[in-house]
């Protein structure tokens, strides 16, 4: 019989770390996005929402960076999305800041601008007040 008093007791097994969205973006798109969370700045979020539409861009039509996304751009016709990739976008904002987004609403996003414009009031609950 063996004495199990001498093997030591297990470890805890760590808690899963929760992955960022942002992970695999630049580290100018991370810090931007830190920055929108801690001081509300807009132009950080514009750039994170930029940076996500870029980022789900099909290849065969990507824009060369995020800045030459223009706010006029059509999401389905001009930047070659189709519906479902402009549903992942969505999807992948809704993730990223805790927010809820209807079918309705996303077929009524037709150009980056009003992407922009939507996300910026989706995401106004999250500003920190300014009082």
């Amino acid at each position: 019989m063996s004495d199990d008093s001498t093997t030591p007791p297990s470890a805890p097994a760590p808690k899963p770390v929760k992955r960022s969205p942002l992970e695999k973006f630049s580290l100018s798109v991370r810090d931007a996005h830190t920055r929108f969370m801690t001081t509300g700045d807009v132009e950080a979020l514009d750039l994170v929402v930029l940076a996500i539409v870029h980022d789900h861009q099909p290849m065969q039509v990507r824009a060369a960076s995020p800045a030459d996304l223009s706010n006029s751009a059509k999401l389905i016709g001009d930047l070659g999305f189709d519906s479902l990739a402009l549903a992942e976008i969505v999807f992948f904002i809704e993730d990223l800041y805790q927010v809820s987004v209807s079918n309705e609403e996303i077929m009524a996003i037709t150009t980056v601008g009003e992407l922009r414009d939507f996300v910026r009031v989706k995401v106004a609950a999250l500003l920190p007040s300014q009082t």
